[in-house]
């Protein structure tokens, strides 16, 4: 019998919260979706991605992103990488495909998605992952921070890792359209207004300098891009003659009014549909 009135309350505060989290059996799927409201990790057992071969135009990134992926999946020391560039240019298709390349000879690498408004929680996702024997990709796709957005400070824990230190097992891959992360304006209001402007612009400015790897991504030439949609016909048996093909994938591309990997695959797409085609 519990007496005392604060001892009652702890007690039933004790009752009404909720159970620590379990991590969940890891070999169920190569990948995992962290949610929070509640805290879970959901698996997903097939990844949408491309075929690596499929991505040209960035051959040196995906070289260097491949050597550092091995590396981190053999147990070697790796970094942190921000992939940052031009839309549509396969950033975050990169980073699924290779993760899909290595998985024959590394079946412990898995891949966790975080979204950017989830990153003040990375702390628990983080305690979650670091007593297991797998090896985790977390990746944050699109991320990028606007004004009075403090998530930022969240980001610095799983690069720095804090006094506990990132966890060995695990590394952050994202993508950017911002090499720094945050709008242009942000970082000159930062500059007119601080008190100390230079420490107020290098606090921001130095989030990316965090990630050991920085990989740029560029806007395509028009044979980059006629040469995406030819491998994506190739691969999945769509029959085109070069002529007609040029003079379609061209006009798409102007009544789009760009130019990138995610257009021509768009246009691959409607191709494929008008042509009958079915792929997955």
């Amino acid at each position: 019998m519990i007496d005392d009135p604060m001892d009652r309350i702890a007690a039933a505060l004790e009752r009404m919260a909720p159970a620590p989290l379990a991590a969940p059996d890891f070999s169920e799927a190569p990948a995992f979706v962290w949610h929070t409201g509640p805290d879970r990790l959901e698996p997903v057992a097939k990844v949408s991605r491309v075929d690596i071969a499929l991505l040209l135009g960035v051959e040196r990134a995906r070289a260097t992103l491949i050597q550092n992926t091995s590396q981190f999946a053999a147990g070697l020391p790796a970094n942190n990488a921000l992939l940052w560039g031009a839309r549509g240019m396969g950033k975050s298709s990169l980073v699924k495909a290779i993760h899909g390349a290595l998985r024959a000879d590394f079946p412990s690498l898995k891949m966790v998605e975080l979204q950017r408004e989830d990153l003040p929680s990375v702390g628990r996702l983080l305690n979650l992952l670091r007593g297991s024997s797998e090896r985790f990709i977390l990746f944050c796709d699109d991320l990028s921070f606007g004004h009075d957005d403090a998530h930022y400070k969240s980001l610095k824990a799983v690069l720095d890792g804090g006094i506990e230190g990132r966890p060995e097992n695990v590394v952050l891959y994202a993508t950017s359209n911002r090499r720094h992360l945050m709008p242009r304006g942000m970082i000159e209001n930062e500059r007119g207004s601080a008190i100390n402007p230079a420490e107020a612009v290098e606090e921001k400015v130095s989030l990316s300098d965090r990630f050991g790897l920085w990989l740029g991504f560029h806007a395509c030439d028009q044979d980059q891009y006629l040469a995406m949609i030819r491998g994506y016909c190739d691969a999945h048996g769509v029959q085109i003659g070069d002529t007609e093909l040029r003079a379609e994938a061209i006009e798409w591309q102007a009544t789009r009014g760009s130019r990138s990997g995610r257009v021509a695959w768009q246009f691959f797409t409607d191709l494929a549909g008008r042509r009958g085609v079915r792929f997955t």
